[in-house]
């Protein structure tokens, strides 16, 4: 189905725009969710899953190949020590939880204002997709942008101001926030997804 960028309720109070007189989008990092249960793929890792010869987690590094930086929210993946990827508190927390641990993990190495998530099992999101994205994210004063289906439908590929998460950390027991997630090292962490 087609795509189009939703514009509507992610919007900020007299936000400067980012996109400069050039037209130059912002620098952004990006988080790549791994996670889920895989439920309706039978319970696979979505990641490892093959499509027109590359897995669904090289689709998904390529849609973002221009950002700052990127994690991957989810279990370590083998055999690619160089990705660097961090899990959700609590395992299994959903899309939200997944990403407030990969800004939380993006923020050790000097996180920019936007962030780019994107679900691992989109193959079909390309960088023009994330540009197109991020473009309707800093257009006026817009907190970010989600991508929608033909039927409206939102999908799990969004742009949004990195400090805009904050809004939706949970709060301990007594009123305050949860202190950040900690990354996980390639390698270690628990499996699932």
């Amino acid at each position: 189905m087609p795509s189009r960028v939703a514009r509507g309720p992610l919007r900020s109070q007299g936000a400067a725009s980012m996109v400069s007189v050039s037209g130059q989008l912002p620098a952004f990092g990006a988080v790549v969710l791994t996670g889920g249960t895989g439920v309706r793929m039978g319970g696979v890792d979505k990641a490892g899953v093959v499509l027109h010869g590359r897995t669904l987690l090289d689709h998904a590094l390529a849609a973002v190949e221009e950002a700052a930086d990127v994690v991957i929210v989810g279990a370590p993946v083998a055999g690619r020590p160089e990705v660097r990827t961090a899990r959700e508190e609590p395992a299994g927390g959903g899309p939200a939880a997944g990403l407030l641990a990969g800004r939380d993990a993006l923020g050790a190495t000097g996180a920019t204002e936007w962030l780019v998530g994107l679900a691992v099992d989109m193959p079909l999101v390309t960088p023009a997709t994330v540009r197109r994205l991020l473009a309707a994210a800093t257009e006026g004063d817009r907190d970010g942008a989600v991508l929608v289906d033909g039927d409206g439908r939102r999908q799990l590929c969004l742009a949004l101001r990195t400090a805009r998460l904050d809004d939706v950390r949970p709060s301990d027991a007594h009123g305050g926030t949860l202190p950040p997630a900690r990354g996980a090292r390639p390698g270690r962490g628990r499996g699932g997804g």
